[in-house]
């Protein structure tokens, strides 16, 4: 019944502003790009340079500067349930599971994810600690989610996809910006100032302060997890005449995370980034880029961590003939990490550094010119577990007549072994080591196999849709050692097979109403070696709905009034078991002349309250709720 209501919600809202006369064709406010427009939009996580969108050889989603704006979300995690295919699942107040095409948890270890080129997930276990990966969402460009492999271009860890958040240049953020907001769970304000040092120099400075209440366990019992953090940062790009581009930017953040049985959890941490580019009057181009990230995080009576991460990178794009557009790397990364034992879990060695080092090589050749391309690559990665990992890919395109793409691609990626598998022992208070890391665990493997097609058709609609199958092999289980049972030891005696489709259409009926409609189906078979002894028998790896829908639309009404909704339906999860839920959120937006916006939103409206992820014991319930936010540019 809740289901019948939002859709006749969206249908409501859909027929309220069919009007077009009415829009203000001068307002900036109301224009949209076009389904043109939209297949042009450049991406770069494909192939490491510029291609737009509707010609890209993968399964890969956009979300715009517009889509940020318009769906009311407030934290970079929230962005990613407008990609379809993407599972985006909140465990606690702080903790998000994020994952493409399946093995999603909160600790999900199979995606890549890059902030401006430099990579957010930690190496302690592979995953993304989300409750600090953030920004001003205002300053995001884009974020660019491939789903399925990009290891040949990204190295180990792009297993499932990779996330690529882009920002604007200091140049489009030019003068005073201004945003405060708050509601019945959340409060955040942002404070930024842009401008130029001379011809060709720009800069940016911001500050933003984040506050999300705590919540409830589905029990009714409170669960004391507020988040509060505090961030800064700043940007400045210089551009010359002679073509050559210099970027750099840093921030710091500090914050606390509460927790309902022990003290709070404090987040700290902080980085710098150095990109050069260069163009040559051949058009060929060189990019050298460094950065240098640290972090730390201090969970009480548990874990403790600080981590210092260096990268450089080195990478010359150029054309070969007429029919050869050839790409090449190479790069060095140094993480290192020091866990101080604790009563329930330490790490063997204490403290160590890991240091990667990878080459890589990527040819598109042009077949037939315009029309069938093939592209061929492969990444070399030596890492001081498994020593060199290999990764190649080849992608197919085929583009019969213009706003037609029909591709395909087979790839081999790995995720290499971590602290977590070799140096972790767990003892949880007890006198013993119950969980042991294994200085054999070996890479995890995936063979990919995807095949997709996109088309435009005519000025108001397009469709995307994308098929895999996968071949995992190495997966983590967990072995008991006999004849005690203890400690249960990391392995690889899991495998696994696994399939989908992903479907996407945007529908523009009218010049100011835009439906983007997504769904997503997901099928896996875990197997596990006959001399495995695993009990869990492979719950925590598959632990993944079934069928995930969304329906997004964006209206603008006279008055420089926006009106826009997304429903989604997400199928119910196995084990732990969480039940099929489907949830409504709406925005309210006006602008006031050209200088403020005001706009309220409303979260997961058809329910008091519900579990998304059933990791914890109670699970946390996630209520309704309402934030209003002001913004002034000026």
């Amino acid at each position: 019944m809740r289901i019948r209501i939002a859709l006749a919600g969206l249908i409501a809202l859909l027929c309220a502003g069919i009007d077009a006369s009415a829009q203000d064709p001068g307002d900036p406010a109301l224009k949209h790009l076009t389904i043109e427009q939209l297949a042009q939009i450049d991406v770069t996580s494909v192939t490491k340079h510029a291609e737009p969108i509707g010609e890209a050889a993968a399964a890969v989603s956009v979300i715009t500067q517009e889509d940020l704006r318009r769906s009311g979300v407030t934290t970079l995690a929230e962005a990613l349930r407008l990609v379809t295919g993407v599972a985006v699942a909140r465990s606690d107040g702080h903790t998000w599971a994020i994952s493409a095409r399946g093995f999603n948890s909160p600790t999900a270890d199979k995606m890549q994810v890059l902030l401006d080129g430099r990579v957010v997930y930690t190496p302690l276990f592979s995953g993304v600690q989300w409750d600090v990966q953030d920004t001003v969402l205002e300053d995001v460009d884009r974020i660019e989610v491939v789903r399925g492999p990009g290891a040949t271009l990204w190295g180990a860890n792009a297993v499932n996809g990779v996330i690529n958040i882009v920002t604007k240049r200091a140049s489009q953020t030019a003068g005073a910006f201004v945003q405060v907001g708050g509601g019945t769970t959340l409060g955040e304000s942002v404070v930024q100032y842009g401008g130029a040092f001379g011809a060709g120099t720009s800069y940016r400075v911001w500050g933003k302060y984040s506050y999300r209440g705590g919540l409830e366990f589905a029990n009714g019992t409170d669960a004391r997890d507020p988040l509060q953090t505090g961030r800064a940062g700043f940007r400045i790009d210089w551009e010359s005449a002679s073509r050559t581009t210099v970027t750099m930017q840093g921030d710091a953040y500090d914050g606390r995370i509460g927790l309902s049985d022990r003290p709070d959890i404090a987040v700290a941490g902080g980085s710098v980034l150095l990109s050069a580019s260069h163009t040559f009057s051949s058009g060929s181009q060189l990019l050298l880029q460094g950065y240098y990230d640290g972090t730390y995080r201090n969970v009480p009576r548990q874990f403790s961590e600080h981590r210092d991460t260096y990268d450089v990178q080195l990478q010359y794009r150029a054309g070969l003939g007429a029919r050869h557009d050839l790409t090449t790397g190479v790069g060095y990364d140094l993480t290192s990490g020091r866990a101080p034992k604790s009563l329930v879990l330490f790490f063997e060695p204490e403290s160590r550094s890991s240091p990667l080092f990878n080459a890589f090589v990527q040819d598109e050749i042009a077949i037939r010119p315009q029309r069938v391309a093939l592209t061929l690559g492969t990444k070399l990665e030596h890492n001081d577990y498994t020593g060199v990992e290999v990764e190649p890919t080849a992608r197919l395109r085929w583009t019969p007549r213009p706003g037609q793409t029909l591709w395909a691609a087979a790839s081999r990626a790995v995720r290499m072994p971590t602290r977590f598998d070799s140096d972790l022992r767990f003892t949880g208070f007890s006198p013993i080591v119950l969980v042991a890391g294994s200085a054999e665990f070996r890479s995890e493997t995936v063979v990919s196999s995807e095949i997709g097609y996109r088309q435009t058709l005519g000025t108001q609609l397009s469709f995307d849709v994308a098929t895999f199958y996968n071949v995992y092999r190495e997966l983590r289980s967990q072995e008991p050692t006999p004849p005690s049972g203890f400690p249960i030891v990391l392995a690889n005696n899991l495998q696994a097979h696994t399939a989908g489709l992903e479907l996407t259409t945007d529908y523009h009926p009218f010049a100011r109403v835009q439906l983007h409609a997504g769904y997503a189906f997901f099928s896996e078979q875990l197997r596990f070696r006959a001399n495995s002894l695993d009990s869990t028998r492979g719950a925590q790896e598959a632990d993944d709905p079934r069928h995930q829908w969304s329906l997004r639309s964006y209206i603008d009404l006279p008055g420089r009034t926006e009106v826009d909704a997304m429903f989604r339906v997400v199928g119910e999860l196995p084990d732990p078991h969480v039940d099929r839920y489907a949830e409504l959120s709406l925005r309210f937006g006006w602008r006031v002349g050209r200088a403020m916006e005001l706009s309220i939103v409303g979260n997961d409206l058809l329910h008091a309250q519900h579990v998304e992820f059933g990791n914890l014991t109670p699970p946390e319930a996630f209520p309704r709720s309402v934030y209003a936010r002001t913004t002034w540019r000026f």
